[in-house]
């Protein structure tokens, strides 16, 4: 398996062949799943005893496997958060691959880690956050959650007081659903402040306010959102991080989506108190435009973060030897294992420079104010709030739940658009909205407008 031979050689070709046709493509299909049956039946067994052959399985990919996916970068992909990472980012991730770089310590990866740094150093100058602050690249938001909140959770557990107590953390309802999950993951209590719009200081004061002794004794932490996923809202920062300052709380911020926007000018005066923040998330593989998996999470105090996620082992000592000194990213999060997933990142900025990822960003801006419009003027459509970020929610007049199910999967059918369905809350209820989301620059103003004419 791993001589080098014509077979070999002929493979490679074949793939680099594929690569450069799918990063140079100016159009692409949408690409539908279809069920696991349904692939079976054409692509049949292809983990055998002696293997199928290199070029057998290949064609395979091409033929019939790589059309079940949805490329997350297609112009009139607008559900859920997309991604558009650049032709500079894609093409360095083969770099990436084929370098085998074991990302967690300097003494394997330095150079690759180096890399990583620059990139990340130009994350953190957008947050505002003080001097000494860094992060590292996660495999995305669940990830850099976790990390941030299990650091937050031994900081606070410093004290004797709370070693047996099970932490509480507060957050809003319109917190994206990984924050839940992680809470899990760490074995703490979670407590959804009932709004999906902004939360303010005000809300978080007078929840607090509301907890019995107890409740306030395990509270440790309060996350708020830079960037709903549902509607692109930001919570008062600045409001929140009073509160927590005044209670000795630590403020972790979720911008896993929002944050990318910190790099435009016409939005950054919405993530003021962003700054005062403990910790941060932002996913460069959304609104940075580098391919998957690539996220980070952010500290203001770096040290905590590796009290708490250093590891330990006799085979690990050498890794912490003067000889091996430098920046080892495994310290500063959950994972020990990983690929130097920021490289791509660094390339692709290095590339074509931060304003251009500035205007970039400012694009999806304007597609969603732009879409607004659009609704605004189509008498078929209404606008469910104003648009934020670079989401937009709108209903069809008169239209039920199951007219926005059966209309997504018959465009998506038609291999025209992806939109999905959400749920927004109106008082009491929930109710079945459309929702764009912009990322991807290439959309056009067309494509919006002729996904707004199919709901006619």
């Amino acid at each position: 398996m791993h001589k080098i031979d014509m077979e070999l050689i002929e493979m490679t070709l074949d793939v680099m062949k594929y690569a450069i046709g799918r990063i140079s493509s100016t159009e692409h299909p949408i690409g539908k799943p279809k069920k696991y049956e349904e692939l079976k039946a054409i692509v049949g067994e292809t983990v055998t005893e002696k293997g199928v052959g290199g070029e057998y399985a290949f064609n395979l990919w091409k033929e019939h496997l790589s059309k079940a996916n949805v490329p997350v970068d297609h112009p009139r992909n607008l559900a859920f958060v997309p991604a558009s990472p650049t032709r500079a980012a894609i093409m360095f991730d083969l770099v990436t691959s084929a370098s085998s770089i074991h990302g967690a310590y300097w003494m394997e990866g330095a150079g690759g880690i180096f890399c990583e740094n620059e990139a990340m150093s130009w994350i953190v100058s957008l947050t505002g956050l003080p001097e000494g602050a860094f992060g590292v690249f996660t495999s995305g938001g669940t990830a850099a959650n976790l990390s941030a909140i299990v650091t937050a959770r031994e900081f606070w557990r410093r004290d004797d007081t709370y070693k047996r107590e099970k932490g509480l953390i507060i957050t809003s309802i319109g917190a994206h659903s990984s924050i839940k999950a992680m809470a899990k993951v760490a074995d703490v209590d979670i407590l959804l402040v009932d709004t999906e719009e902004r939360l303010t200081g005000d809300d978080l004061r007078k929840t607090i306010d509301g907890l019995n002794f107890h409740q306030r004794k395990r509270l440790f932490a309060v996350v708020a959102t830079g960037g709903t996923t549902n509607a692109g809202i930001i919570d008062d920062l600045d409001g929140i991080a009073h509160v927590c300052e005044q209670e000795n709380l630590w403020f972790h911020v979720d911008a896993a989506y929002g944050g990318g926007a910190l790099a435009a000018d016409s939005v950054r005066h919405l993530f003021n108190g962003i700054e005062r923040a403990d910790s941060i998330t932002i996913d460069p593989h959304k609104w940075m435009f580098s391919p998957y998996d690539c996220g980070a999470v952010i500290y203001k105090e770096p040290e905590l973060a590796k009290e708490a996620h250093s590891q330990q082992g006799s085979y690990l000592d050498i890794f912490k030897d003067e000889g091996a000194h430098g920046f080892n990213p495994t310290d500063y999060q959950i994972q020990l294992t990983r690929r130097v997933r920021g490289l791509p990142l660094w390339f692709s900025l290095a590339t074509h420079g931060t304003d251009r990822y500035k205007k970039s960003v400012e694009r999806g801006l304007e597609l969603a104010q732009l879409a607004g419009k659009m609704i605004e003027e189509n008498p078929n459509v209404e606008l469910v709030r104003a648009p934020s970020l670079s989401c937009v929610l709108y209903r069809r007049i008169g239209w039920k739940p199951e007219d926005y199910t059966n209309w997504t999967y018959d465009n998506h059918e038609k291999g025209f658009a992806l939109v999905t369905p959400t749920k927004w809350k109106n008082g009491d209820e929930y109710e079945t909205v459309s929702r764009f989301c912009f990322i991807n620059p290439d959309t056009t103003v067309k494509d919006i407008q002729l996904i707004l004419e199919s709901m006619n």
